[in-house]
């Protein structure tokens, strides 16, 4: 039942990673857009991810639930340990979506619409960027586990471990990676000149992606961050990595040639592929804290509550998973291959 309970621990973990970063990543691209860019990013991505976009949170509403009921020591540490950049990541989530709506469905449309863009737009870059800075704290090493508070300053215990150098640049590659998720699902949700856009876009996100990654990687070599440093000589995550290299080279050409289908499943195995890295390297220590490295496995609920647990995520994903297949096919987020097949038609 353990396995089973891991399994939709992780499968959340990529999910939200993959669909709620596709998410924001349509507010980057917008805040980051020529004028003349900006109402088109803006109207493309309402109409393609509207309909969907407060589904993506189920995944991380899911993941903290099992934390919770399964490995309530992880769960502690999360929770107070790294309180600040949470409490701001909820801040973010809850200014995103009142802007969201309002400017679309506010009655009355006047000068309050440039603050509902500008909210819309820093909020979904400025969240996936503590996002990638709380998991930076997780690995960084620089998390003071004690009961001896007087002993530490606020700055020490509070916000240092998440505040660094380090963990800025972890926040910056998640940030990049939404806005690269998000042009490449998007070539394949336009036409005309509009896909030529996403196509760029897609491309010049992809190049710095990589130049972001490199300098993480250097940056935590350098600073001797136990977990890069166990990253880069861990042969499975290695070989992760040297895969995603090499697939790097078709998407590219996927990307310039505004390829709908390879595009999208070259860039969803690039990320797959780089968080299985990332968590394969150190797992089950996914926690490192200044003193030690914390087991997911230690401090695990009882047995009866992993039983009582996995059995409604079973029943729960037999529920959830259909329909939120039933949603997207709906809305034609996954019916890109007959779109296509049609296109080829003569």
């Amino acid at each position: 039942m353990l396995y089973i309970v891991l399994f939709f621990t992780f499968f959340s973990f990529f999910l939200y990673v993959l669909l709620g970063g596709a998410d924001f990543g349509a507010g980057i691209i917008e805040l980051f857009a020529s004028p003349k860019d900006k109402e088109t990013a803006r109207n493309i991505s309402y109409r393609v991810l509207g309909p969907v976009w407060e589904v993506n949170h189920i995944w991380l509403i899911i993941l903290i639930v099992i934390l919770w009921v399964a490995f309530p020591g992880y769960f502690n540490v999360i929770m107070i340990y790294l309180h600040l950049p949470f409490v701001l990541i909820l801040l973010g989530i809850t200014l995103r979506g009142v802007a969201f709506i309002f400017r679309h469905y506010d009655a009355v449309v006047d000068r309050s619409q440039v603050l509902y863009n500008w909210m819309f737009r820093i909020s979904s870059f400025i969240t996936p960027i503590f996002l990638g800075m709380s998991f930076g704290a997780l690995i960084g090493g620089e998390i003071i586990i004690t009961e001896d508070y007087a002993g530490y300053s606020f700055f020490e215990i509070f916000i240092d471990p998440w505040l660094n150098y380090f963990t800025l640049l972890v926040g910056l590659f998640y940030a990049t990676l939404c806005a690269f998720m998000a042009s490449t699902l998007l070539i394949g949700e336009t036409q005309g000149e509009a896909r030529k856009m996403f196509s760029r876009k897609s491309a010049n996100y992809t190049l710095l992606l990589v130049i972001i990654g490199l300098i993480l990687v250097a940056y935590g070599y350098f600073t001797e961050v136990e977990f890069i440093l166990d990253f880069i000589t861990n042969p499975v995550s290695i070989g992760a990595i040297v895969l995603s290299a090499i697939l790097l080279i078709p998407l590219w050409k996927s990307i310039r040639k505004q390829n709908r289908i390879w595009s999208r499943w070259l860039a969803g195995i690039q990320v797959v592929l780089v968080l299985f890295a990332a968590i394969y390297a150190h797992f089950p220590y996914i926690i490192i804290t200044s003193e030690k490295e914390l087991s997911l496995l230690e401090g695990v609920a009882p047995d009866e509550v992993i039983s009582n647990l996995a059995i409604m995520l079973i029943i729960g994903g037999a529920v959830i998973l259909p329909g939120l297949f039933h949603l997207m096919r709906s809305f034609n987020m996954i019916k890109i291959l007959e779109k296509e097949k049609e296109e080829m038609k003569p």
